[in-house]
């Protein structure tokens, strides 16, 4: 049995990543290096929860709501199909889902190109109906290209809201640009940060057996 292809859709973390404005800037610096003597090289990492490829958590949007340390596994690995959203506007419409064959996950490549260097302020969002759609299909997990399910803009985080009350968990920040549209295993799994309200994940995506 050969090996199942698989796609790496993760940001590379490391200096001069994106990052929302005005939150944190990845940085790395070293602890014990070995170009200074030292027998091991251990290093700090100073960072966003939502740094690159991540998963929020409900509490990212809801005070009171579980951090990422509590929350179910079960969405962030199984069958999901990736949905080429590419040039669908502002913001990914109902109409721009067609049949998801019973997935669970779905994943919204938006970018013809994904913006490794540069913070995009105008990505495209996720309209809430769009989310109450995939809700009634009961779809458990929502991912995408872009850094947030609303617009840059938004105060009100409807998108975001929408996922609250179907209790869908988020995954932002994924690179999709390698992968056609069409079913694949999910592997995306979130670090369990006691109090988080997100984490970076290493996100993965392998052929179906």
């Amino acid at each position: 049995m050969g090996m199942r292809g698989t796609w790496d859709i993760t940001q590379k973390l490391r200096p001069g990543l994106p990052v929302w404005p005005g939150d944190t800037a990845f940085q790395q610096t070293g602890t014990w290096q070995m170009a200074e003597g030292s027998p091991v090289n251990v290093s700090a990492l100073t960072l966003s929860t939502h740094s690159g490829a991540h998963a929020d958590a409900p509490l990212h949007y809801a005070q009171g709501a579980p951090d990422i340390a509590s929350i179910d596994l079960a969405p962030y690995l199984g069958e999901c199909v990736v949905v080429d959203a590419r040039g669908c506007g502002a913001m990914v419409k109902p109409n721009d889902v067609s049949d998801l064959g019973g997935a669970k996950r779905v994943l919204f490549r938006t970018y013809e190109q994904f913006p490794h260097d540069g913070w995009d302020e105008d990505h495209t969002a996720i309209a809430p109906a769009t989310i109450a759609k995939l809700a009634d299909a009961g779809v458990t997990l929502i991912g995408m290209d872009g850094p947030s399910l609303d617009p840059q803009s938004s105060k009100t985080m409807d998108a975001h809201k929408a996922v609250l009350a179907a209790d869908m968990r988020v995954l932002e920040g994924l690179v999709l640009d390698a992968v056609p549209a069409g079913r694949y295993e999910l592997i995306a799994l979130p670090l369990p940060i006691v109090g988080g309200d997100a984490s970076p994940v290493r996100a993965i995506l392998r052929e179906l057996s």
